[in-house]
């Protein structure tokens, strides 16, 4: 549905206006037109496209709502895929993945939201206080669009953080190291869906503010250096957190064999102090008439007694090297 769909000019907010307008401003030098849409339907996107003369392969792109993070140029305007990444909304450790898509034209920009609860009515009201920033078009725009956006990734890259900091603090605890082990790949899972968000903007975006910068951007090439260095600076958290999980998930591994170790000691023990016994028991009890001390007096006492004190030395010993 339709969200917003506001006139510009030289900074200023001149109106909403209807959607059917759209075609009468779009073509004036001196005004740029924002366009907000929610979970469009087809026949929606598609009048956008004629209101706009939007390029058909990212009109497509846009409709399918499931693109990889991307800047594409199309002529003298952009087409920019960008996910929103937020914390599930039930306190679920679960992340909620939505997708932006953006045109971007001389005097244009229309942006489509797909599964996203958080909109961007803060972003407007930015610029809208910034009158001398917003002339700078639509290209300004876009750029407080993307920055929004990766500034949200912040929260959630502290909260993995967090999360790792606790499971670190109860890796050598008493609990099943298992447990620990599938709580470490949920926490790479979302790790990775972060990065999946942020890693394909990198180059993109580093395109927008050095070497041939497209003419929607050009006069707000700092703004986009800004969001790059964000872009970086989140990047080289991930592979931070990436590593130190992936050591974290060995050094559960490691305590598993341990503690498998551990308890084969503690069976040998017991199974050792259990065979001496059995032997000598074992020993009595074959049923040959010759046997020296069958009919001995003291041979019955002698025997319990031998048994005792081979174990006895032999719970000792295990006890020191501390097998038992």
């Amino acid at each position: 549905m339709l969200i917003n769909c506001v006139l510009y000019e030289n900074g200023q907010r001149l109106a909403d206006i209807p959607q059917q307008d759209i075609s009468e401003h779009v073509g004036r030098a001196e005004c740029f037109i924002w366009v907000g849409l929610l979970d469009p339907s087809p026949e929606e996107l598609d009048e956008m496209a004629v209101e706009f003369g939007l390029h058909p392969l990212a009109v497509e792109d846009a409709r399918k709502g499931h693109q990889r993070p991307k800047i594409e140029e199309y002529d003298d305007s952009l087409f920019a895929v960008l996910h929103t990444i937020d914390a599930s909304e039930d306190g679920s450790v679960e992340l909620e993945i939505g997708e932006v898509d953006m045109f971007v034209g001389r005097n244009y920009v229309l942006s489509v939201r797909h599964r996203t609860r958080r909109g961007f009515s803060e972003v407007r009201q930015r610029c809208e206080r910034e009158p001398e920033l917003l002339r700078h078009g639509a290209g300004f725009v876009f750029y407080a669009l993307m920055d929004a956006i990766v500034d949200r990734y912040f929260p959630v890259l502290q909260d993995l953080e967090s999360a790792l900091e606790a499971a670190e603090q109860q890796l050598f605890g008493s609990s099943s190291s298992s447990s620990k082990i599938e709580d470490l790949y949920a926490l790479k899972g979302r790790l990775m869906t972060l990065k999946h968000a942020v890693l394909p903007l990198l180059d993109d975006v580093g395109k927008l503010q050095g070497g041939r910068v497209p003419p929607v951007c050009v006069g707000t090439q700092e703004y986009f250096r800004d969001v790059y260095d964000h872009l970086l600076r989140i990047n080289a958290t991930i592979e931070s957190i990436r590593e130190m999980l992936a050591t974290a998930i060995s050094v559960n591994i490691a305590l598993i064999g341990i503690s498998d170790a551990e308890i084969t000691k503690r069976l040998a023990a017991w199974g050792a102090l259990i065979t001496v016994p059995t032997l000598i028991a074992g020993v009595y009890g074959m049923n040959f008439e010759h046997m020296p001390e069958l009919r001995w007096s003291g041979g019955y006492p002698l025997a319990l007694a031998v048994m005792f004190v081979v174990d006895g030395v032999l719970f000792w010993r295990f006890r020191r090297a501390q097998w038992i």
